[in-house]
């Protein structure tokens, strides 16, 4: 089952990988893909499938939370989930370069051609991605792994518990949520160290 999985990204795969996309031909639009998967947990289609009415407050301003919509997550699991603070600064920068041209019913992700970006068009753009990067194993899944990996070791800091979590990730079954959970050698070895 571990061979199968897309790894989890260490904070060094992370600056490598926007590192990577500050020099793309889409900087900004890069960046806040790679964020939208490893901050905010997001799968190919929810990110894809982002409109900035889904990101923007009342007055039209990127907000504090994202709402993924039923019809773009998996299995009608839309949620609402708090906003990062480096992911709200890229999409403030993001929808400062779009303008005042660009509506609140526009896709955050954009395809080279102006319309809305696929999700296998971004899974592509993953696998090319980390093939540049030579880093094997990983995937657009990565990020996503990640971003619930990091959220339930920390989770008890926050006075939260892996239902937060599954919630953040949208899954309907706490089950499904551990599955995505990477264990920690050094815990484990610490923790048999205590026993």
């Amino acid at each position: 089952m571990a061979g199968r999985r897309a790894k989890t990204l260490t904070p060094d795969n992370l600056r490598r990988m926007l590192a990577h996309v500050a020099r793309s031909q889409t900087p900004e639009r890069d960046r806040v893909i790679v964020l939208l998967s490893v901050k905010a947990g997001l799968r190919a289609a929810e990110i894809t499938g982002l409109t900035w009415s889904m990101v923007l407050d009342a007055r039209g301003r990127v907000g504090e939370q994202i709402a993924v919509v039923d019809a773009s997550a998996k299995k009608g699991s839309g949620r609402f989930m708090p906003v990062h603070p480096e992911l709200k600064a890229a999409l403030q920068a993001l929808r400062a370069l779009e303008g005042p041209e660009a509506t609140p019913e526009d896709p955050i992700i954009r395809s080279a051609r102006g319309g809305p970006l696929k999700p296998n068009s971004l899974v592509n753009w993953f696998v090319a991605m980390f093939a540049e990067l030579q880093m094997k194993g990983c995937s657009s899944h990565s990020g996503r792994r990640t971003f619930i990996t990091k959220a339930a070791r920390a989770v008890h800091r926050a006075g939260g518990s892996l239902r937060d979590v599954q919630m953040l990730a949208g899954h309907r079954s706490i089950e499904t949520t551990q599955g995505y959970i990477d264990g920690d050698t050094d815990a484990q070895r610490r923790l048999i160290g205590l026993i």
